[in-house]
């Protein structure tokens, strides 16, 4: 048994680079050492500094004294999600342990990171006080290129630091920007930190999440009745605070399983993904019409 279990430690490694390469919202991963825990465990606190501008220079008296406010803001996390499956020890030996390897990281793949990208998305999407596009159904690379200059000129104006912006865009409408002269869109694009394709299954203002049982037992995910698509969004890394507190794969071999000689493997996911209250010009968001 400990050998099995070493070698499903070894393997969470690989499942945790399975979410690295899949999710297209990794790269906005925050540093959990820039909170701290809260009162409560599913609390974190958030420091907020405030800071007096310039006042004027007296040559008898010196300087104007300014004063520094530090406050904290209290966020809860608020995506809490899990699934446990269960693989007959015999189907799992007849497949050559098809059954069960490759379960887990299908299910990361294909169920998870889809979930959590689109979760994050409408997440970032609805949030109070960011800058927004009129809606628009582009057909052309030309216009996109002109959107994504808007866009930039109102993240700039709003005072935005144009390191760490990731363009996150439908495949559709990179196509379309890819026909268009290569100098005029590398101009524009390389003004990223990066380019990410989002599949407009993921891509919504809005989602609903299933329960998982009796009559939403497939679970996952689905566009919300008042959604919008949508056609991309840029975002800046230190606007949204997307903390990933706890991932657990699990697995229970058959010989320690009570119920069935099976394997079971279950896996749980609990994170906060938010904008910062002063922070919400550094997300700019395009919907179609």
């Amino acid at each position: 048994m400990a050998n099995s279990i070493q070698l499903f430690k070894n393997y969470v490694g690989l499942l945790d680079e399975v979410y690295q390469q899949a999710a297209k919202t990794a790269v906005l991963e925050s540093d959990s050492l820039l909170v701290q825990q809260g009162a409560n465990a599913n609390e974190l606190v958030i420091p907020k500094m405030e800071l007096s501008g310039l006042g004027d220079y007296d040559r008898a008296s010196g300087y104007v004294t300014g004063d520094v406010k530090l406050t904290h803001e209290t966020v809860q996390f608020n995506y809490e999600r899990g699934r446990m499956f269960s693989v007959d020890s015999m189907d799992n030996e007849e497949t050559a342990g098809v059954a069960f390897g490759k379960l887990s990281g299908e299910f990361i793949r294909t169920k998870v990171v889809p979930e959590l990208d689109a979760v994050r998305f409408a997440q970032y999407a609805s949030a109070t006080g960011i800058l927004t596009a009129t809606a628009e159904t582009f057909s052309a690379g030309k216009d996109i290129l002109d959107a994504l200059r808007e866009a930039k000129a109102a993240m700039d104006e709003a005072e935005v630091a144009e390191e760490d912006r990731y363009l996150f865009i439908t495949p559709t409408l990179m196509d379309l920007v890819d026909g268009v002269d290569t100098t005029t869109s590398k101009e524009i694009l390389n003004r990223f930190a990066d380019v990410i394709c989002v599949p407009q299954s993921r891509f919504y203002t809005q989602v609903t999440l299933k329960s998982g049982t009796s009559e939403e037992a497939a679970g996952g995910y689905a566009k919300g009745d008042e959604a919008k698509d949508i056609n991309f969004m840029i975002i800046h890394k230190p606007a949204v605070l997307q903390i990933t507190k706890h991932q657990a794969p699990k697995v229970i071999l058959p010989e320690a399983n009570p119920d069935a000689d099976a394997y079971k493997f279950g896996y749980r996911i609990y994170g906060l993904n938010t904008v910062y209250e002063n922070k919400q010009k550094g997300i700019y968001l395009s919907t179609k019409a």
